[in-house]
């Protein structure tokens, strides 16, 4: 298989390495060139697949001096493939200086779709989804986290963060403090691995949760928190909540509460909160 000569924004798997597509292998073994975040990591899943291209380090420290280096390579005819540790290059990885200036050379920049850990959390976390924000890592210094958070308290979308184990306690604790204890959040650790883990509650519940296991202190992370309801938002009628209460009885949880939204008028957002990631409040449904 030959392919254009471009460069080839190619996911790789976040943890199983039945993730990575046979398009992916295709464009992989076909390119001249792999620029990898970690050459000895990625030669690890390279050699699983049998794939021997040559493979070029490309990570923070060198990205903005060696794009020009892989243009090079481009305007003499050799097709590249950029890949990262885990998941789709660019996501709270090294790439977008290489992409920015590869596309103002003129060369084309073609991606293959993929494994991305954010994205995959938010489709099984229960949170609304039709509005979300990737936010990356939380600063390291407690005070630019606080200051962070601070800024997205009244952002309505779901909130998605990276996180990892020595941070994972710190970030949790800022987020109860700025959030407050009560916000419905979802946590997800080490996607499509063998300890794959979805802790759902409210941010004091799963801070809770973390602080008293250990193994919930390991692996990777993904933090989502519920957006920001007003307390207009947040007032639900009384009539609402019995027919909420009813449809419960024959219908999943998000399907009711869309419903009885339409019934009533009212916004799904504080609805799903109640019941969406489980947080039965008000209601008890049997």
């Amino acid at each position: 298989m030959s392919v254009p000569v471009a460069l080839y924004i190619v996911p790789t798997p976040i943890g199983n390495l039945g993730d990575l597509t046979p398009r992916a292998v295709e464009v992989l073994s076909a390119v001249s060139l792999i620029a990898c975040e970690d050459t000895r990591h990625s030669g690890k899943l390279l050699s699983h697949f049998n794939i021997t291209t040559r493979t070029m380090a490309l990570h923070d420290h060198n990205e903005r001096a060696k794009a020009q280096w892989f243009i090079e390579k481009l305007q003499a005819g050799e097709s590249v493939a950029l890949i990262s540790d885990a998941g789709t290059p660019l996501i709270s990885d090294p790439g977008y200086h290489l992409v920015s200036q590869v596309r103002a050379a003129g060369f084309q920049v073609s991606p293959l779709p993929g494994a991305c850990a954010a994205i995959t959390a938010l489709s099984a976390s229960g949170l609304p989804s039709d509005r979300f924000s990737f936010e990356g890592f939380l600063p390291a210094k407690d005070k630019a986290r606080l200051d962070k958070l601070e800024s997205l308290k009244e952002d309505s979308r779901t909130l998605i963060f990276y996180e990892s184990p020595h941070r994972i306690l710190p970030s949790l604790a800022a987020l109860e403090q700025v959030f407050g204890a009560e916000r419905p959040m979802v946590m997800a650790r080490e996607l499509t691995k063998t300890f794959e883990t979805f802790l759902v509650g409210s941010i004091s519940e799963i801070r809770a949760q973390v602080e008293a296991d250990p193994n919930q202190q390991k692996g990777e992370m993904i933090l989502m928190c519920h957006g920001y309801i007003s307390a207009d938002e947040d007032v639900i009628p009384a009539k609402a909540l019995d027919t909420l209460k009813l449809l419960c009885a024959e219908l999943p949880l998000k399907k009711a509460a869309a419903i009885t939204a339409e019934i009533y008028g009212l916004k799904k957002c504080p609805l799903q909160a109640r019941v969406g990631v489980g947080l039965v409040t008000e209601i008890v449904c049997q």
